[in-house]
């Protein structure tokens, strides 16, 4: 028996009487403490497993000439009290051991209550400004910080999901951003944790999604010295954070994490805080941060005056045409209503997909790259173009050519890239609904509702024709597109992905109330299957989650299936498989290049799936499409579909 004896100790079981060998080391554990078993000459003695120099692991070490050495440095101590060689002063705390019949125990003081500590300021701020759902990876740099959100989900305030890559947590927090115009955070390590996160960040930023990034950072002693995972973090997201800052000693830190969450919510936009190490852990009595007082509504109207010449404006068009952007997700309804005033057609952006109906009377698809001939038709037969919330990016070819009345919150969004007759300056929403009051009664507009119909009929019979198409190398995009319109449920959330499998979504899908998101302006290829955890989380499963990829895209974030299946995600991922990638071979093919080094090797999906503990369904052509894809919908939990697919018929 070591005589390192504490007050108030309690003694507990350690090892079996055979458990370690003469002249070894061993770590063990007791609640959330480490220990260093040793074992010299019959004896047994425990230390605390940091070496006092850097904290190495001793229980990791080796013991050489009756000393115990740390597997770092080679620092030494006796095994049995810890004490050091002559000379030296530090040692490791040293706690007292007995061999009983039943094993060897080792006598220990009683664990100290938790300090409240920085991280638990920031955590509970955060949680305040309505962040519930953190996707990340815990590592060795933001260990203070994740034990205040494990302290935070054992309260029941907030809920982590521990991801297989950085990428796919910054998003998934992007996507639920997306969905909800809600704030979700991600979470990484200093260095590369950090700048893995970085796609979903730029992701975020570009489509206006609002989201919190959080780094762990390097012991702020070794910061600038060449330490291991040591990069300027500030520097490396300069350009795609709104907000970014380090958390320093002395700060404040509640304010620090509001202006984070405010500027991501107030501007839809990356906030980023850098923790370093020691930081993370400094106890903290400062009261959390809340968004009580510090954001006011933001649902401005125009001027009068401007509203007037627009109402104007519209009384003399004949063939109105309401395209609507992403960023009128939230408000449709007042701007169906407006385009009902009128008998105005709809069309959407392709991030807006899925904000009203394909069976509206006045809904008529995606226009642009990604569209339908129905969208195209009535933009060339309008005679006055009304936007709300969209970006005039080339994908879709709003036409300059035509009169525009442009609304939008942002006032460098107006006139973006082109002059417009009427630029107009509000939310998007209260704009639409003082508009459909000025046009209340108003005459002159032709009744488009059978016209739409009309275009509807002749695309979907030129789909029905389509359909047919087989060139015996797969199942053709407007078959799986059908088979997903009719089996979808109505209200699903929806992640799809980039290349030929998102332009025939475009095309092909029928939206009936489903929400749809998607890496738009940035075209992250891989996006679909982390986004659609994001959604996973935002619903709460009250929705059926679909995410809809190809080969390409699922192959880079493969391994988070693993993620759906631990933490039992109901999520279907409808998965068109063609063995290449299909849109740059489709590229190459256009610009007169050879097809060269596009093809993929895949396993079978299905079997990976089911490999993974999910479950795993596979379509090798049309007449399978409709059983494999009830199936994977049934299933509750992550589920799979491997549709070959014809890389030409899309």
């Amino acid at each position: 028996m070591t005589q390192c004896l504490h007050s108030d100790t309690t003694w507990h079981k350690v090892a079996e009487l055979d458990d370690l060998p003469e002249g070894r080391v061993k770590t063990v554990t007791v609640g959330r403490r480490s220990l260093a078993l040793t074992k010299v000459d019959g004896n047994y003695g425990a230390l605390d497993n940091r070496c006092p120099h850097q904290g190495g692991p001793l229980g990791e070490g080796s013991i050489e000439k009756g000393w115990l050495r740390c597997p770092w440095h080679g620092y030494d101590y006796d095994p049995l009290d810890g004490k050091p060689p002559e000379g030296f002063s530090d040692s490791p705390s040293c706690f007292a051991t007995e061999v009983r019949d039943d094993g060897v125990y080792v006598a220990l003081p009683p664990h100290h209550e938790r300090e409240r500590t920085v991280s638990d300021v920031l955590v509970e701020t955060m949680v305040n400004w309505g962040v519930t759902h953190v996707f990340g990876m815990v590592g060795h740099s933001n260990l203070g910080f994740a034990d205040a959100m494990r302290e935070a989900e054992a309260r029941g305030d907030l809920t982590y999901i521990g991801i297989r890559h950085e990428g796919a947590a910054s998003f998934a927090a992007s996507a639920y951003g997306k969905l909800t115009g809600e704030l979700a955070a991600c979470f990484g390590i200093a260095g590369p944790g950090s700048t893995n996160l970085l796609t979903g960040l730029y992701d975020a930023k570009v489509d206006r999604a609002p989201i919190l990034a959080i780094s762990g950072q390097v012991p702020s002693k070794t910061k600038g010295r060449g330490a291991f995972q040591d990069l300027d973090l500030e520097a490396a997201f300069t350009d795609v954070a709104r907000y970014s800052e380090t958390v320093l000693p002395g700060g404040s830190y509640a304010e620090i994490m509001t202006l984070a969450c405010k500027t991501a919510l107030v501007e839809r936009d990356v906030a980023h805080l850098v923790l370093p190490d020691e930081v993370q852990v400094i106890p903290s009595s400062e009261p959390a941060g809340s968004p009580a007082g510090r954001t006011g509504k933001r649902e401005t109207a125009p001027p009068e005056d401007v509203l007037d010449a627009a109402a104007a404006r519209i009384a003399e068009s004949e063939r109105p045409l309401f395209i609507v952007g992403a960023g009128a997700r939230f408000e449709m309804d007042r701007i169906i209503n407006c385009a009902q005033s009128m008998g105005a057609p709809v069309v959407t952006t392709f991030k807006a997909k899925g904000q009203i109906s394909d069976s509206h009377p006045l809904g008529c698809g995606v226009l642009g790259r990604s569209g339908t001939p129905i969208a195209s038709w009535f933009m060339n037969e309008s005679d006055l173009l009304i936007v709300f919330g969209a970006s005039f990016s080339d994908h879709t070819g709003i036409a300059d050519y035509k009169p525009i009345i442009q609304i939008d919150y942002d006032p460098m969004a107006l006139g973006r890239f082109h002059p417009v007759e009427i630029p107009i300056l509000g939310h998007v929403g209260v704009t639409a609904e003082l508009l459909a009051n000025r046009m209340a009664g108003g005459d002159g507009f032709e009744d488009r509702t059978e016209e739409v119909a009309e275009r509807r009929d002749i695309w979907r019979r030129e789909k029905a024709s389509r359909r047919a198409d087989d060139s015996g190398r797969g199942v053709n995009s407007a078959a799986i597109f059908d088979s997903l319109s009719r089996l979808i449920d109505a209200d699903a959330v929806m992640a799809v992905d980039v290349g030929n499998n998102t332009y025939s979504f475009g095309r092909y899908f029928e939206v009936v109330n489903q929400s749809v998101v998607m890496s738009g302006y940035l075209g992250s290829i891989g996006f679909a299957f982390p986004a659609a955890m994001g959604l996973w989380a935002a619903v709460g499963g009250e929705r059926q989650v679909v995410a809809i990829a190809g080969d390409g895209g699922f192959g880079q974030y493969a391994m988070e299936f693993t993620t759906a299946v631990k933490y039992k995600m109901d999520i279907t991922l409808i998965l068109l498989v063609n063995d290449e990638l299909g849109k740059i071979s489709k590229e190459q093919r256009g610009g007169e290049f050879d097809v060269w080094q596009t093809s993929l090797h895949n396993p079978d999906f299905a079997e990976f799936a089911n490999l993974c503990g999910g479950r795993g369904f596979r379509a090798r052509d049309a007449s399978g499409l409709d059983e494999a894809i009830m199936a994977a919908l049934a299933f509750e939990g992550p589920s799979l579909v491997h549709i070959d697919t014809d890389p030409l018929l899309v």
